[in-house]
């Protein structure tokens, strides 16, 4: 899926005052804008600006416009498995609002770091069933990454902690999975199909490769947006909490979710 909002992609980004506000202004200028009701009406009558065929998903703010019915809310702790009373149809219709103002509002909400979610493969069904049945097919990788082709669009990094928080511990609208299958799946399966032989289980001769967690008071936050790429360039990010210790090799890198500054970790190679 991807993530919708004024720090990535949204269904205004091809309106004329928002594009000459955004090509001028920084993100927390821009936020201040948005909310100025003169600006706020003219970016929401204003037809879209003819998309650059040169440019790669130019024509993508026009088609989130229209996907009201599977853009979804996620709440102040995001919440991945939605029911259909959560899309922002469902909401607008609820509130007697017009759908694309309510996802404006919404989207400058935490000073314009709040994001809708519009899940694409997966969820046919609304829910998660058909991604359990694969996690727990033998031969199922859990992970997902594109080498940050798209990290304006979609935050991968928080895949590890939704497993043990989704799946391990807070889904209500089916069966979740084992805490220690979920665990495996992220040590000794990871390691022995990439082989990397020498960790993935605590064993004597192993590498010490140690997490330590508070599996009750793990959270995975709401996703927000970074400048801090070369030459301005955004990424999404999401933060964590209750995570004890990182241990690499013997080394604590973090503890109680803060950097020690420890860098013990190297380029690593599998056998294959």
């Amino acid at each position: 899926g991807m993530l919708i909002g004024f720090g990535s992609n949204h269904p205004f980004a091809k309106r004329p005052t928002f594009k000459a506000l955004a090509d001028s202004l920084p993100y927390a200028e821009l936020i201040e804008r948005l909310r100025e009701p003169e600006v706020r009406d003219a970016i929401l009558t204003e037809a879209d600006l003819p998309p650059d065929p040169t440019l790669q998903f130019d024509s993508l703010p026009g088609s989130l416009a229209q996907m009201a019915s599977t853009l979804y809310f996620l709440g102040d702790i995001p919440d991945y498995e939605p029911s259909p009373d959560q899309t922002l149809a469902a909401r607008a219709e609820a509130a007697g609002v017009d759908p694309m103002a309510l996802a404006y509002d919404t989207m400058l909400e935490r000073d314009g770091q709040t994001f809708l979610m519009a899940p694409f493969f997966g969820y046919a069904h609304g829910d998660h069933e058909a991604i359990r049945e694969m996690m727990l097919h033998p031969a199922g990788v859990s992970g997902l990454s594109d080498g940050g082709a798209h990290c304006r669009m979609i935050c991968d990094a928080s895949y590890p902690t939704f497993l043990l928080t989704h799946w391990a511990r807070d889904r209500s609208r089916g069966e979740g999975l084992p805490l220690e299958y979920v665990v495996k799946m992220q040590t000794h399966d990871t390691a022995a199909l990439y082989g990397l032989n020498d960790r993935g289980v605590l064993a004597v001769g192993k590498k010490a490769d140690v997490l330590v967690i508070d599996h009750a008071a793990l959270t995975l936050h709401h996703p927000r947006p970074a400048f801090d790429l070369p030459a301005g360039g955004r990424r999404l990010l999401q933060d964590a909490s209750g995570y004890e210790a990182t241990i690499v090799n013997g080394v604590v890198t973090r503890r109680h979710d803060k950097d020690t500054g420890a860098r013990p970790g190297r380029l690593v190679r599998g056998a294959r």
